[in-house]
C-alpha cells in the first residue's frame, strides 16, 4: 500500500509522517522551486525525505489510472481562500482546491484521510462550508454535479444523511490544535481533520504535551534563565499568579529552538545551510518581533514571499533582526540537514506555507498506529481461517 500527500511545499507534512512511521508517500507538489526542494531532500547524501515526487497540477491528475491502495490521503490545501489575511472568498476562491481532495478521495478510497488548514476555515461567516466540507467526507461518492451550486450538492447530503439508506463511508472528526502545545516553538493554530473508513475505528487526537502555565512558571521560578546560563530579569523577580501546576512541559521557547546554530554567514553567498543575515528588519504598529523567551509569532509566507514583522524577532539587546531562513526553518520544527532551494522569495513562502513538521508527527503517529493494529488484526483472522 502506498500513501499519498497533496499539496506538498516543501514537505513538512510529509516529514511528519514519516516520523510517525508512513515510510511509502507519493507526493504532488506544481511549484517548480518547491519541487526542487522535494528532490535534492529526497536525493542529497542526507536525504531527510524517503519519497515519490510527482510535479504538476494535481487537477490533471487521472486518480482513476492510479496503481497500488493507498492507505492515507493527506492533504495541506492551499490556505488563502481561508486565511485572515486574505481575500476571504473561500468556496468561490479559484485557489479552494478541496473539490480536488474529494475528488482524489473518491477514485482512491483510501483508509483514511487527513486534511490540514488555517483556524480562518472555522470562521462564522465559512461555517456551512466547513460543515458542506465534513459531509462530503462522510460520504465522498455522492459527488457534485456539473450544474450543481454546492449550496445544492449541500442540501442534497443532508437529505441523503437523514433517508433510512443512508451509509457513510468515513468517520469524520476535526480539532482546532495550537502547535506550542505539542512543542513547537511557535504560536501556531491550526485545523486537521481526520476521517477513518467505515469499520476502523474512529481516530483519537493526541493530548497537548506542553503548556503555557508550565512556561510561566519556570520563568516565574528561575528554572528558565538557569538553564539557559541568564540572569533571572527584574521584571520576573515579582511575584505571579499562576494557574495550578499541571505535569506538561513548558512551551518551547524561540530562545530553546535557536540554540546551538552556528554564527550566520555575512551573506547567501558564503551560506551553506540558508543561514545568513538578512538586512532592513524594522518594527511598526501591528508587526512587531517575537521575543526570545516565548514561542515565535507564526511564520508566515507574507505577500508575494516578503513577510511582516512577524518574522523578526527581538535580540537582547531590544533591537531587531530577521530570522534567518534556517531559523525560522527551526521554528517549523524541520531538521537542518533539510535545504530549500531558490531564492530568498521562494524560501520564505515554502517555509509560511508549511505544516510544522513535528506538530504534522504528532497529529499523524496515532493514525499510523490504527492503522497498523487494525492490518495487523485483519491478517491474523485471515490466517485463522
Amino acid at each position: 500500500m502506498v500513501d499519498v500527500d497533496l499539496f506538498a511545499g516543501a514537505g513538512g507534512l510529509a516529514l511528519g509522517m514519516q516520523v510517525a512511521g508512513f515510510d511509502r508517500i507519493k507526493v504532488y507538489e506544481k511549484d517548480p522551486t518547491a519541487c526542487e526542494t522535494l528532490r535534492h531532500n529526497n536525493e542529497s547524501k542526507g536525504a531527510t525525505l524517503n519519497a515519490e515526487i510527482v510535479e504538476g497540477d494535481v487537477r490533471e491528475v487521472d486518480w482513476h489510472g492510479f496503481r497500488g491502495s493507498v492507505r492515507l490521503l493527506a492533504a495541506g490545501a492551499p490556505c488563502q481562500p481561508f486565511s485572515l489575511g486574505g481575500k476571504h472568498r473561500a468556496q468561490d476562491d479559484e485557489r479552494n482546491l478541496f473539490p480536488e481532495v474529494l475528488r482524489a478521495a473518491r477514485a482512491l478510497h483510501p483508509k483514511a484521510i487527513l486534511i490540514e488548514n488555517v483556524q480562518g476555515l472555522l470562521r462564522t461567516e465559512f461555517q456551512d462550508f466547513f460543515e458542506y466540507l465534513l459531509r462530503q467526507l462522510e460520504i465522498p461518492a455522492l459527488a457534485q454535479t456539473k450544474t450543481e451550486s454546492w449550496q445544492d450538492h449541500n442540501a442534497r447530503i443532508r437529505r441523503h444523511q437523514c433517508s433510512t439508506s443512508y451509509a457513510p463511508e468515513y468517520q469524520v472528526t476535526w480539532r482546532l490544535l495550537e502547535a506550542a502545545d505539542f512543542g513547537v516553538p511557535q504560536i501556531r493554530k491550526r485545523m486537521f481533520i481526520v476521517a477513518t473508513r467505515m469499520g476502523l475505528p474512529i481516530y483519537r487526537f493526541p493530548g497537548a504535551t506542553h503548556s503555557r502555565e508550565a512556561l510561566l512558571r519556570a520563568r516565574a521560578q528561575g528554572t528558565y534563565w538557569a538553564a539557559h546560563g541568564i540572569r533571572k530579569p527584574r521584571e520576573f523577580s515579582r511575584p505571579t499568579k499562576l494557574e495550578k501546576a499541571n505535569t506538561l512541559l513548558p512551551w518551547v521557547t524561540v530562545r530553546d529552538a535557536l540554540a546551538g546554530l552556528p554564527t550566520a554567514a555575512f551573506d547567501e553567498e558564503t551560506s551553506s545551510m540558508n543561514h545568513w543575515t538578512i538586512p532592513g528588519a524594522r518594527e511598526y504598529p501591528g508587526h512587531s518581533g517575537s521575543a526570545l523567551d516565548w514561542p515565535s509569532k507564526t511564520i508566515k509566507a507574507g505577500v508575494h514571499g516578503v513577510p511582516g514583522g512577524e518574522n523578526t524577532v527581538v535580540r537582547d539587546d531590544g533591537g531587531i533582526r530577521y530570522y534567518t531562513l534556517r531559523e525560522a526553518a527551526r521554528i517549523q520544527t524541520f531538521p537542518d540537514e533539510h535545504f530549500f532551494k531558490g531564492a530568498r522569495i521562494h524560501v520564505t513562502r515554502q517555509l509560511g506555507n508549511a505544516v510544522p513538521c513535528l506538530l504534522a508527527a504528532k497529529v499523524a503517529r496515532p493514525l499510523f498506529s490504527l492503522l497498523e493494529q487494525c492490518q495487523r488484526e485483519a491478517g491474523a483472522a485471515y490466517a485463522s481461517v
